[in-house]
């Protein structure tokens, strides 16, 4: 028995985008045939794409702060994963910290994954976290099922998460190498910070002058002497600095295992574009010049940056300073779960690139660093519209554009850098495993009742 059918003049998928017909069945789309228009008429029970639509693979992010339990008012999975359906992002990986406790073993994953029941309406991994005296516990979180082992070089910002030293680091690695593990790390050097003037007040600038790119150049490369050392598979997490980009480009043509993301807010916005005061664009590393903004996107391009993920990080209005505007004390971080696919595709198409490209970056490369390409038991692979994968897909508008509200956004605190924006690509229906969890923004239901939450814990394939 097919569960769905779908009709559409524009598909998606990995080699390019064409018309077709996609049978689903049991979560998973069973077949795939060509079509044309003018071949035949649709089944009166299939879903028929209308010609301004696209459909689209359901997008992984791999960076997403969902912080409960413990700051739960900063944001938590309800309301995480609701924004994600609503960007037709149907798989996301919660960050180890800003929840209390901190993913550190396996006793605090289980708590996590405990305040996650009856909220999900989209599918959650996990990472774990590598800190300072917790090597014993990285492989029992392994076998737990996390995708990886976040850490940091310099203070997180919370204390429940300290950051490695470099002989931490290396034991860290040595130990995740050891089982054929991932870490990832923020990467920016608090000796160069330091150096740095002092971010205070309202002015951008001055925030920006207090983490120059030199601080993740230098991170960068003693994070590649300890690839080199120790074999362990690593990767850059939210690169900023375009200056760093020589380093990876040597890294990668030594063969090192190293991967690379940035974000959204890094291939969209400008520093010389922030106003004094605008809190709601801080986020560290910092937003940086348009010229920096370019060469991202030509590393993009050329393949040296590999994958496209949000960084989502909320807080309270009263975390981000937005009375005071002050870049000193604000927290760092954006959100922008809901909005990347159509940031995104508002740059890209401006520069040449085709929605192919920008699945590629924001689904395909994303579940493969995080394994999630690959079949496991009862769970079908993800990140790509082809036979066999898992049926998470999105009914997208490429040509139709919208303005953002920050009161239509489903995160707990809609702050927004792109407030009142205007945006290219709306995201009309998402849908996980066949079933529809996201019935688009113009829907007559209540907020609550427009996502089904039938999301589930995913473990890395193979634990």
């Amino acid at each position: 028995m097919t569960d769905l059918t779908l009709w559409a003049e524009r598909i998606c998928r990995p080699d390019g985008v064409r018309p077709g017909v996609i049978e689903v069945r049991d979560g998973a789309i069973a077949a795939i045939a060509e079509w044309r228009p003018a071949d035949s008429s649709p089944p009166a029970d299939a879903l028929v794409l209308g010609p301004d639509e696209v459909l689209l693979p359901g997008l992984v992010d791999s960076h997403v702060h969902v912080n409960e339990p413990g700051r739960t008012e900063w944001e938590g999975f309800q309301t995480a994963t609701a924004a994600a359906a609503a960007g037709g992002v149907t798989t996301i990986v919660d960050m180890p910290l800003n929840s209390i406790p901190a993913t550190v073993d396996v006793a605090s994953l289980t708590v996590k994954q405990q305040s996650t029941t009856g909220q999900l309406a989209v599918d959650v991994a996990f990472w774990g976290g590598a800190v300072p005296g917790n090597v014993a516990e990285l492989q029992p979180l392994w076998q737990a099922g996390v995708v990886g082992f976040k850490c940091f070089l310099l203070p997180s910002g919370v204390p429940e998460f300290p950051p490695l030293d470099a002989a931490g680091l290396r034991a860290a690695m040595r130990a995740i190498a050891g089982f054929g593990g991932l870490l990832i790390a923020h990467a920016e050097d608090q000796a160069v910070l330091d150096r740095a003037p002092a971010a205070a007040g309202r002015r951008y600038q001055g925030f920006l002058a207090s983490r120059p790119p030199e601080a993740e150049a230098s991170a960068i490369s003693m994070l590649i002497d300890a690839v080199r050392e120790t074999g362990c598979r690593t990767h850059i997490v939210h690169l900023s600095a375009a200056s760093a980009l020589p380093l990876i480009a040597a890294a990668k043509a030594e063969g090192l295992p190293l991967t690379v993301e940035t974000c959204p807010h890094y291939l969209s916005l400008a520093a010389e574009q922030i106003a004094d005061g605008a809190t709601q664009f801080k986020c560290c590393p910092p937003i940086r010049e348009a010229g920096n903004r370019d060469r991202l996107w030509d590393a993009l391009g050329a393949g040296l940056i590999d994958l496209i993920v949000s960084d989502h990080s909320p807080a309270t209005s009263e975390l981000k300073q937005l009375d005071t505007g002050d870049f000193g004390v604000a927290w760092g971080g954006i959100a922008s779960l809901q909005l990347g696919l159509s940031i995104i595709w508002s740059e890209a198409r401006q520069r040449g690139y085709e929605l192919t490209d920008v699945t590629r970056w924001m689904a395909a490369a994303p579940a493969r660093l995080v394994g999630l390409d690959r079949a496991d038991g009862g769970q079908p692979p993800k990140g790509a519209i082809a036979v066999g994968h898992s049926a998470d897909l999105v009914v997208f508008a490429p040509e139709e554009t919208f303005l953002v509200d920050p009161a239509r956004l489903e995160h707990r605190n809609p702050i927004s850098p792109y407030a009142t924006d205007r945006l290219q690509g709306v995201i009309r229906q998402t849908w996980l495993r066949g079933e529809l969890v996201y019935a688009g923004a113009d829907s007559t239901e209540p907020s609550a009742a427009r996502f089904t939450r039938t999301g589930r814990m995913l473990s890395r394939p193979g634990a």
